[in-house]
C-alpha cells in the first residue's frame, strides 16, 4: 500500500517548485503562470527511514528497498472551481482520485511572483480552495438525496443499506452548508465504509504546507502560524517547508553535504521527511519490514492491520496461504544481531492471524498455498 497525496493549492504558490524538489525531477513545469500544470504530474520517491538502514547494516542484504511514496502535482484552483472556473471540473476530479491533500500555502513575499489575489494571505488561500471543494461535495450530495429517499421506501437489504446512507449524506449536508468540511462529521464504525464510498473531496485528511522563504524555514514566520493555529482548530496537520531550499536540496547528492546545508540552516531534516512524517500520521500508515540475505525491505499497511492483510501487501499468495508471522520489534532485531541470533535468543514470536502489526516490526510470514 502507498501514500498517494495530491498536491493541491491555488497558481504560483509553490506547488510544482515542491512537487519537482520533492521528486527531484523537472516532470513539472514550475513557471510563473497559471495552469501552467495541465495534467497531474505523478511523482515517486522513497521515504527514507533511519531504521532500515540499521536492519540492512545487520542483515547485509544484497538489497534494500524503501517503501514509496507517490505525490501528484495538480494544477492551480482558482474561484469558481467548482463550477468549472479554471480547469475546474478536471482539478477536482484529479483530487478525488487521491488518498490525502497536501495543501500548498504561500507564506512568503516575492513581488517577482504573481499572486492570483494580489496580496499574500495563506488563511483566504486555504478557504478559498476548501470553499470550492465543499461547494463541489455539496452539488455530489445534493443529487443523491432524491434516489437515496426511493431506495428507502422497503424492508429489503437494499432499503436498509439506502437509510444509512441516506442519514450520513444527511449529517454531511449540514456539515457543508455550516461551513464545515465532511471530514468534520462523527461516524459510527459501521458508517465509515459507506462514508467512504461518497468519494467526497473534504472527507479526505488535509496537510497544510506552509511554503516560507529560505530565512523562516527553520522557525516559520506570522503568516504560517496563522496557517497552524488553522490546522489545530479543524483537526488538520501542518508543516513548514521551503520549496526553494528542497530544490537546492534535490541537487546534492553527497549525504555529509547535505547535512552540512540543512545544519546551516538551523534545520535538522528536510521537509519531505517533515512531509512524510505528517502524511503518515494523517493516514494513520504504518511501516513494517521483512530482513533477508537477498533484500531487506520496508513495507507500508495501515494502523491496525492483521497479519495477513500486511502478508497481502507483499503477495496475494502471501496472504491467501498465511499460516503464521513471526515477528520482532526492529531495535531488539538490531541490538541482538539478525534474525538467527533472535531465532537463538527465543525473542522471535509467532503470531496468528488476529496479530495486529506493530509500527517497527520485523516480519517473517509464513504460507502455504
Amino acid at each position: 500500500m502507498g501514500f498517494n497525496c495530491g498536491i493541491v493549492g491555488l497558481p504560483n504558490v509553490g506547488k510544482s517548485t515542491l512537487f519537482n524538489a520533492l521528486t527531484a525531477t523537472a516532470q513539472a513545469d514550475a513557471a510563473n503562470f497559471p495552469f501552467c500544470t495541465i495534467e497531474p504530474n505523478l511523482g515517486r520517491v522513497a521515504v527514507p527511514d533511519e531504521r532500515l538502514d540499521r536492519i540492512a547494516a545487520v542483515a547485509k542484504p544484497a538489497k534494500v528497498v524503501p517503501t514509496q511514496l507517490e505525490f501528484v502535482d495538480i494544477a492551480g484552483l482558482v474561484k469558481g472551481a467548482s463550477r468549472g472556473e479554471g480547469l475546474g471540473n478536471k482539478f477536482l476530479s484529479h483530487i478525488r482520485e487521491v488518498d490525502a491533500i497536501a495543501h500548498v500555502l504561500r507564506c512568503f513575499e516575492d513581488t517577482g511572483v504573481t499572486h492570483v489575489e494580489s496580496s499574500v494571505d495563506p488563511v483566504r488561500d486555504a478557504e478559498t480552495v476548501e470553499t470550492e471543494l465543499m461547494l463541489a461535495d455539496l452539488e455530489s450530495l445534493e443529487r443523491r438525496v432524491t434516489p437515496l429517499t426511493k431506495r428507502t421506501r422497503g424492508d429489503d437489504d437494499d432499503a436498509k443499506d439506502a437509510k444509512v446512507q441516506l442519514a450520513i449524506v444527511e449529517r454531511a449536508l449540514a456539515a457543508l452548508r455550516a461551513g464545515r468540511p465532511a471530514r468534520t462529521i462523527a461516524l459510527a464504525e459501521d458508517e465509515e465504509k459507506p462514508f467512504r464510498k461518497l468519494q467526497l473531496l473534504t472527507a479526505k485528511p488535509v496537510l497544510y504546507a506552509c511554503n516560507v522563504d529560505e530565512a523562516d524555514a527553520a522557525t516559520g514566520n506570522a503568516w504560517s502560524e496563522r496557517v497552524v493555529a488553522r490546522a489545530e482548530s479543524q483537526g488538520a496537520a501542518a508543516v513548514v517547508v521551503s520549496a526553494k531550499i528542497e530544490a537546492e536540496i534535490a541537487q546534492l547528492t553527497d549525504a555529509a553535504e547535505k547535512k552540512a546545508f540543512l545544519e546551516n540552516l538551523g534545520l535538522h531534516e528536510t521537509g519531505l521527511a517533515r512531509v512524510i512524517r505528517a502524511g503518515y500520521g494523517l493516514l494513520d500508515l504504518i511501516t513494517f519490514f521483512t530482513a533477508g540475505p537477498k533484500e531487506v525491505r520496508a513495507w507500508t499497511v495501515r494502523k491496525g492491520a492483521r497479519a495477513p492483510e500486511a502478508a497481502g501487501v507483499i503477495h496475494s499468495d502471501f496472504e491467501r496461504g498465511f499460516i503464521a508471522a513471526e515477528t520482532i520489534d526492529w531495535k531488539e532485531f538490531v541490538a541482538l544481531g539478525g534474525e538467527q541470533a533472535a531465532k537463538d535468543a527465543g525473542r522471535m514470536r509467532q503470531e496468528g492471524r488476529d496479530y495486529q502489526v506493530k509500527d517497527g516490526d520485523v516480519i517473517l510470514f509464513r504460507f502455504n498455498v
